[in-house]
């Protein structure tokens, strides 16, 4: 068994780490391909990472329950792997910023009306 402090050196952070959500979706890069296997210095962690999201984008949380690993390690790959342009991460929309519920009824509205 590999303690997590283990497969992050340590680190509870990473230079590249981003506010990464639970539900912040990890897309591996469509240049990436068939790079992670032939890095040597990429742990197999990142590796799977980069495998599960290059088909399907993953969230960090779904990421975290595949790879049976702590949220906080699991920020802390992803990090690395942001920093070396291997993945990018989308964030969800903020509610604050998403449209009110009236106007996309007015809108509606307006599209029937025509």
């Amino acid at each position: 068994m590999v303690r997590p402090y283990a497969m992050t050196r340590g680190r509870t952070t990473s230079t590249g780490q981003h506010r990464l959500d639970l539900i912040a979706v990890v897309v591996t890069e469509a240049w990436a391909s068939g790079v992670p296997e032939a890095d040597q210095t990429l742990s197999p962690e990142h590796v799977d990472i980069v495998e599960l999201c290059r088909d399907t984008p993953q969230s960090v949380a779904e990421l975290a329950a595949e790879l049976d690993l702590p949220i906080g390690v699991v920020r802390v790959l992803i990090g690395d792997l942001v920093e070396d342009e291997l993945v990018h991460v989308t964030r969800p929309v903020p509610p604050a910023e998403l449209p009110d519920e009236s106007i996309l009824r007015d809108v509606i509205d307006g599209l029937r009306a025509l």
